[in-house]
């Protein structure tokens, strides 16, 4: 076995949205234990609505930017080198209402996720984004369901 090197500005691309996913490890050399992305989300961009993870944990390390990151009612400015953990069954998400473009490098454990964002990727974009139902769709499929706070 010998090791995998991603180059500077080379790995698969994908998005969900406006935000743009560099896909650097989908598994497939770490026997599924782990996949690793660098996802790119432009000034002024709200993320996905916050949801919870059934069987998938993910780390955010900020790299560059401030993006923010929610969960329930407390939200956080991360800043260079801030590492947020979502473990399973945590509500979160994250979002960049900064002027610049904030990037992080994320894990996901196992990697199942991975397929999640090229699922994003196939979903067709109109005029408001992506439909919201489809991506709550794909997001069954990946063992994530939306948080709905209690009335």
């Amino acid at each position: 076995m010998s090791i995998a090197i991603v180059s500077a500005g080379k790995g698969e691309i994908v998005s969900a949205g406006p935000i743009r996913i560099r896909i650097l490890e989908d598994g497939g050399r770490t026997q599924h234990r782990l996949g690793v992305v660098e996802v790119t989300i432009p000034p002024h961009v709200d993320g996905p609505p916050q949801h919870i993870h059934h069987e998938h944990e993910e780390t955010f390390y900020v790299v560059s930017g401030n993006p923010t990151f929610t969960c329930g009612t407390d939200t956080i400015t991360g800043e260079l080198g801030t590492l947020v953990t979502a473990p399973i069954g945590a509500r979160h998400t994250f979002g960049n209402p900064g002027d610049i473009p904030a990037i992080m490098l994320c894990t996901v454990t196992p990697d199942l996720y991975i397929d999640y964002f090229r699922e994003l990727d196939a979903l067709s974009t109109g005029q408001t984004g992506l439909d919201p139902h489809a991506v709550a769709a794909v997001m069954a499929r990946y063992a994530t369901e939306l948080f709905k706070p209690a009335p």
